[in-house]
């Protein structure tokens, strides 16, 4: 009889989920094509692997670098859009502890997350990202990604190169590649599925909890070099922007150094990228002041990109996209020893690899194998033996509809999706890793006003 009721439970969920998918997909007179897209003239395919974002071809990379701001020349209203995304999670396992905001122990279906974007041309030369969100989970409205750039050309020893500088809230969220931690792959997730604990800090740590400036080269379109600097947001400012939590949390002191470099080539169909960047940041944490002592955190990490288009006069035609990339986290702890007699150092080293070929800018299935290792501490590491070891792969197959140039809708895309993710090891245990393997159903779609 229970495991009726959990069937019948899971069925109506999954009715529910499939209500809010339907009604995502429904046309509505007010929405248009995404505000890119709108300001270009290209559809969506041009910019994005899969005809949507955030993966993104060579077009998307110079419509990047050069601020967002390049136009087709005609008259556009200004780029406001919108996005959103609705999910269904299934785990292995219910959780022990049900989520918040009356969400069940397993077979959840949610409206994630809605989003409104300035994004697009602010002046000549001049555009930005600016992402407002409301977190549909959490129940959070937040400031979201930002990156506001000015990007001028000019010759540097008899080369082509383009300049700019950039104002951003996350070490990454510049960047162009889709390797680095900000705009890597999966795209989305589930918010409702438990996640391995330990990151290292330039992945997504810092993520709207910092706000810095910085300069950007491409030289010869070939190399590219940045850098930057941050410094942490207050708690006010924290409260005030929806960033959450805010008490008792770690705090950044001082300015944080942000560097990456890269050298890229076209080959004909082939594209190819390698790379480094890395950050370091000093850390009170749990927000305490131990006189004379602070955490300190040195982030180095290495990635590479490599495109294959069967056409390069057709932007639908199929494309093979691989990413790569590898973290080290050295960690000088003596703030978290004299709390808590945690050891006086340690370090992970995160290392992420995957795999997508799209058929056709329309079916787009995926595969990435993920690790995180580091040494145990369990009076620093609060997982059941100290461990912040974790493995596994993520399998996901999209399908996007739209936004390719003969797409019947012309007023917006969306985003179909199915990804499971397995675990091997789960914050450092193997046994009943697999109960917090994750299937997450989701459709997120864009529009522009």
């Amino acid at each position: 009889m229970i495991g009726c009721w959990h069937m019948v439970s899971f069925c109506r969920r999954l009715t529910l989920l499939l209500a809010l998918l339907v009604a995502a997909a429904l046309p509505r007179t007010a929405q248009a094509v995404p505000s890119f897209a709108e300001q270009t003239g290209q559809p969506c395919a041009a910019c994005h692997v899969g005809a949507f974002g955030p993966q993104l071809r060579q077009f998307g990379r110079d419509f990047k670098l050069n601020a967002y701001a390049a136009s087709d020349g005609k008259p556009h209203f200004p780029p406001i859009a919108v996005s959103g995304y609705a999910s269904f999670t299934r785990t292995n396992s219910d959780r022990p502890v049900p989520p918040e905001h009356g969400f069940a122990a397993n077979d959840n279906p949610a409206l994630d997350q809605l989003s409104l974007y300035y994004a697009g041309k602010i002046a000549p030369r001049t555009g930005a990202f600016i992402q407002v969100t409301y977190d549909g989970v959490e129940r959070l409205l937040q400031i979201d990604n930002a990156d506001i750039r000015h990007a001028r050309e000019g010759e540097l020893f008899g080369q082509d190169m383009v300049w700019g500088v950039t104002a951003n809230n996350s070490p990454t969220v510049s960047d162009l590649w889709n390797s680095t931690p900000v705009w890597g792959f999966p795209y989305n997730s589930s918010k409702l599925a438990l996640t391995p604990f330990a990151t290292a800090r330039i992945d997504g740590e810092l993520g709207q909890r910092v706000a810095g400036l910085g300069a950007y080269i491409m030289w010869n379109d070939l190399v590219y070099a940045e850098a930057a600097a941050y410094r942490g947001l207050g708690y006010d400012v924290l409260n005030a922007t929806g960033t959450v939590p805010v008490a008792d949390t770690d705090k950044t002191r001082g300015l944080i150094p942000y560097w990456r470099i890269a050298v890229q080539r076209d080959f004909g169909r082939h594209y190819a990228q390698i790379g480094a960047y890395g950050m370091s940041v000093s850390v009170l944490p749990g927000g305490v002041n131990v006189p004379g002592a602070t955490d300190w955190y040195t982030d180095t990490a290495i990635d590479a990109n490599y495109q294959f288009v069967t056409d390069l006069k057709d932007v639908t035609s199929d494309m093979v996209s691989a990413h790569v990339t590898y973290i080290h986290e050295d960690a000088s702890l003596k703030a978290s020893q004299a709390l808590t007699g945690a050891r006086q150092s340690n370090a992970l080293d995160t290392f992420r690899a995957d795999v997508s070929y799209s058929i056709g800018a329309t079916f787009t299935p995926s595969i990435q194998y993920f690790q995180t290792n580091g040494r145990s501490d369990p009076l620093f590491i609060p997982t059941p033996n100290g461990s912040p070891n974790s493995s596994g792969v993520i399998a996901e197959v999209a399908y996007v509809p739209w936004g390719k140039p003969d797409s019947p809708i012309a007023w917006g895309n969306v985003r179909f999706a199915a990804q499971y993710v397995s675990y091997f090891r789960f914050n450092g245990a193997t046994n009943n890793a697999a109960a917090n393997n994750a299937l997450f159903l989701s459709v997120w779609w864009a529009a522009r006003f």
